[in-house]
C-alpha cells in the first residue's frame, strides 16, 4: 500500500487532517475549562455550578471550527479514497491532496484569529475545488466505464 505514491499522499495528507481536527477538539475542550462554559448541565454542576451551563463566544467559534471540518474532511477523505483507485498521475494527486489541505489549515487560522474578510471563504472555496474536481474525475471515469 505504502508503494502507491499516490494513495501514501492520501494517507499523509488525510491523516494530518484528522490530527488537526483532533487538535481543535482538545483547545475547544481545555477552553471550555478556561472560560468555564459548559453546554451540559451535569458539567457545569461538576465544575462550579450551574451558573457555567453557558455558552461563551471563543468556544462557539471553536466549534465552528471542528464543525466546518466535519462538513469538509469527511468528504475529501471519501473522495480522496475513491480518486486514489482510479491511478491518477502522483503529482497530480499531490496537488489536489495539498490544495485541499492548506486550504483547510488556512481556513482555520482565519477563523480563529479571526482574519479580515474574505480570507476565510476564500481558503474554503480553494479547498472545495480540490474536491469539486476530484469529485468530477471520480463521475467521469465511472461513466467512460459503462
Amino acid at each position: 500500500m505504502l508503494e502507491n505514491e499516490v494513495f501514501s499522499s492520501f494517507m499523509l495528507y488525510g491523516t494530518l487532517l484528522i490530527l488537526k481536527m483532533y487538535l481543535i477538539a482538545i483547545v475547544t475542550g481545555q477552553l471550555r475549562l478556561r472560560r468555564k462554559a459548559f453546554i451540559n448541565p451535569e458539567d457545569a454542576i461538576r465544575h462550579g455550578g450551574l451558573q457555567f451551563y453557558r455558552e461563551d463566544p471563543e468556544v462557539e467559534r471553536y466549534r465552528r471550527v471542528h464543525r466546518n471540518d466535519m462538513e469538509t474532511i469527511y468528504p475529501f477523505l471519501f473522495l480522496g479514497a475513491v480518486y486514489s483507485l482510479l491511478d491518477p498521475h502522483p503529482t497530480v494527486a499531490r496537488i489536489h491532496f495539498c490544495v485541499f489541505f492548506l486550504g483547510r489549515l488556512v481556513h482555520t487560522v482565519a477563523y480563529l484569529l479571526p482574519l479580515r474578510a474574505p480570507a476565510r471563504s476564500l481558503a474554503y472555496s480553494i479547498a472545495q475545488l480540490a474536491c469539486f474536481s476530484m469529485a468530477l474525475q471520480i463521475v467521469f471515469a465511472v461513466i467512460s466505464h459503462w
